[in-house]
């Protein structure tokens, strides 16, 4: 039970820091969100957003990050 707990505030610890990135990110202009190839749809009473190419870009990124700390780990 205690590892359990250990993972869940690493997991929370995660979190923290990709929002804080993303805050960061947002401040210096980065336009996470409105890349171009994402899809905005602005009806006359709803607005839906489709972040395609955000996420991958951020897929791309977290595999690279995974990949790198996986290499350094054997």
């Amino acid at each position: 039970m205690f590892d359990i707990g250990k993972s869940i505030i690493g997991l929370g610890l995660v979190i923290v820091f990709i929002g804080a990135v993303i805050m960061l990110a947002s401040r210096i202009g980065l336009p996470l969100g409105r890349l171009p190839g994402d899809i905005a749809y602005r009806g006359k009473h709803v607005t839906v957003f489709f972040p395609i190419v955000t996420s991958i870009l951020a897929s791309i990124v977290l595999t690279l990050i995974l990949y790198l700390i996986s290499h350094f780990r054997r």
